[in-house]
């Protein structure tokens, strides 16, 4: 087992808002929120008045009336991210990006150059700084695990590196929600045994854990509140799948009214699989209603599909199975779709028009086929003029979305 601590993890500091405030500088030590309904993206002065991301314009304004609204520039987001993690990879091929703004990355093999991970860390924060007028933060620890909790400490614009001879001191006085997989629903279903920090999660005897969270998350939670965190950095990560969600706030659960969000995220996805050419077997949807709970549901299909709106047929079955399986629920909170089982390479078998019953969401059939050439057509003229130029009626005049599709975009990419 290595000890040394050369596990970077570098993570941009409110980096949407950042690029706002260095793009106009009379933003800066302004409270700022990216977006108009819906808040994207806070500033550190935002934030301290309890601004967050997803949270409503107008309650946000509540909070902090002096809050400066301000539309996002995309493009700069994507050039400013893409600059910040080339920095890196300046120091050590051993990156991986795991982000539009965060990435980890190995130092072991090069502090003979630029001498020790701290000193490497020190120069990349100077040189993001310097370059491009950003704060970044850097965590540097032994495990991935552990350098993506450092840089969180390390917030804002801070380095923070843990000696691996004081690991667990470190580590267990800290709020578990720092974790990895620690949302608000499991920090909340861990609070009501009283276990609050890091150290008291790693104390819990597994089989107490197992009713609360189940077997794989105990497991996993167990590693790591003791640090043990195995993954080395992957520096060519294929997307194993593509998915989408959407915070709705609170629908109704009921079918006609989610269908639009549905169709709208299958949009999103189906055009991610075309674009990479890689169609996927099985599609997913979790559904979360009021209480934070969520419900998954999933279906493995006989041929690949990339079909937007095959896609959308499906997600829509299974989350009206969903709504079967639990009539009790009224209130719908997040949607999502995801399609895995992503096949890299595949040849379209043509099937005979037999008249099965579900001839249009098969590939092969002569339906299936016009689907995916409408999908192409409609893919070729949204790369040369935007993809707001065309779009299938049903998302198009769908409810109006408070989040920008380039915001969505950039934090689904493919990276």
């Amino acid at each position: 087992m290595d000890t040394t601590a050369t596990i970077l993890h570098a993570d941009l500091d409110a980096f949407y808002a950042s690029v706002e405030q260095m793009l106009d500088p009379s933003l800066r030590g302004k409270p700022i929120a990216v977006g108009g309904g819906v808040v994207l993206a806070a500033s550190y002065e935002a934030k301290a008045f309890g601004v967050g991301s997803g949270m409503s314009g107008r309650r946000a304004r509540e909070l902090c009336p002096q809050l400066v609204f301000v539309d996002g520039h995309f493009k700069e987001y994507q050039r400013l991210g893409d600059a910040a993690i080339a920095v890196l990879g300046d120091f050590t091929p051993l990156v991986e990006r795991i982000s539009i703004d965060e990435a980890f990355a190995d130092v072991a093999g090069c502090t003979h150059l630029f001498g020790s991970p701290a000193e490497i860390a020190n120069a990349v924060r100077r040189r993001v700084r310097n370059q491009l007028g950003l704060p970044i933060s850097i965590g540097v620890a032994r495990t991935k695990h552990l350098a993506k909790i450092a840089s969180q400490v390390a917030k804002p614009d801070g380095l923070v590196l843990v000696n691996p001879d004081t690991e667990l001191a470190f580590l267990h006085d800290l709020p578990v929600e720092l974790m990895w997989g620690v949302g608000p629903a499991t920090r909340a279903r861990l609070a009501e045994i009283d276990v609050h920090t890091i150290g008291q999660l790693a104390q819990v005897p597994g089989w107490s854990l197992e009713p609360l969270l189940g077997r794989a998350a105990t497991d996993k939670l167990t590693a790591l509140a003791w640090n043990r965190d195995p993954r080395q950095i992957k520096t060519h990560r294929r997307a194993r799948s593509a998915g989408a969600q959407s915070a709705l706030g609170r629908k109704p659960a009921d079918a006609d009214v989610l269908r639009p969000s549905l169709r709208h995220l299958a949009d999103r996805v189906a055009t991610r699989l075309r674009a990479s050419v890689r169609p996927g077997r099985t599609v997913t949807v979790r559904v979360r209603f009021a209480d934070l709970r969520s419900v998954t549901r999933s279906v493995t299909l006989d041929a690949p599909i990339s079909a937007t709106t095959t896609l959308a047929e499906i997600a829509e079955d299974l989350v009206l199975r969903v709504l079967a399986d639990h009539a009790d629920e009224k209130i719908i909170s997040l949607l999502a779709i995801s399609v895995s089982h992503l096949q890299t390479c595949w040849d379209m078998q043509l099937e005979l028009p037999l008249r099965l019953g579900d001839e249009k969401r098969r590939p092969g059939t002569k339906p299936g086929r016009a689907r995916s050439a409408a999908d192409h057509a409609m893919d070729k003229i949204r790369d040369r003029f935007g993809r707001q130029a065309v779009g299938y009626g049903a998302v198009a005049l769908g409810a109006s979305r408070s989040v920008p599709d380039a915001f969505r975009e950039l934090a689904e990419r493919d990276l």
